[in-house]
């Protein structure tokens, strides 16, 4: 695998876990109150504000991974052009 491949797939992955965040924040956000007769309106049911929260930090951790192998790539870049001006 290539310095190249690497960062080309984490990139996409940062992306990926964005999306997922933006939908679970969305989501989340759009829940809302109670209708006025103390019920839930019928799009409540259907979020379960517990697996949204779950989705959430699992994109966190998930860009967070592939943060670090963006990271990591560049440190390894860093070292390979140290290693080719000496």
């Amino acid at each position: 695998m290539s310095l190249s491949s690497v960062m080309s797939t984490a990139l996409p992955g940062m992306q990926t876990e964005q999306n997922r965040l933006l939908t679970a924040a969305g989501n989340i956000a759009g829940s809302g109150p109670m209708s006025e007769t103390g019920s839930a309106s019928d799009t409540d049911a259907e979020i379960d504000l517990a697996n949204e929260l779950l989705n959430l930090r699992q994109a966190e951790i998930g860009y967070k991974a592939n943060a670090l192998v963006l990271e990591a790539g560049a440190d390894l870049w860093d070292v390979l052009m140290t290693i080719k001006r000496d």
